[in-house]
């Protein structure tokens, strides 16, 4: 069974910094593309970050130079370090693993940025 469980979401102010952290099992995790997505009220999914089994790492324009996406392929983990949080970060963020045409998803976790 796969699995991916994301945690660390809350709510936080205008300036304030979240980590994400993203448990996967059941696949070979090491082979797999990683990466956040985030769904806002009313709004398509969109790309955050990925990266890569090579360390490759993509970001939207929208957090680049705010956002870091790591991954630790012992503890099968996929993390996300956001800082200088916008009210417009407020989405669910979804947790992905993709390899080939397999792509898996987790629940998501809310991230709220308010004043």
């Amino acid at each position: 069974q796969v699995q991916l469980v994301e945690s660390g979401g809350g709510l936080v102010q205008p300036g304030g910094s979240l980590t994400l952290s993203c448990a996967v099992s059941g696949i070979r995790f090491s082979n797999y593309t990683v990466g956040w997505y985030r769904r806002a009220p009313g709004k398509q999914r969109e790309l955050v970050a990925t990266i890569s089994q090579d360390m490759i790492t993509n970001y939207a324009d929208s957090v680049k130079g705010r956002f870091t996406i790591s991954r630790d392929n012992a503890k099968t983990m996929v993390y996300l370090q956001m800082n200088a949080l916008k009210p417009e970060d407020t989405a669910v963020y979804i947790c992905n693993a993709r390899h080939v045409f397999y792509y898996y998803w987790g629940q998501g976790t809310q991230v709220s940025v308010s004043s």
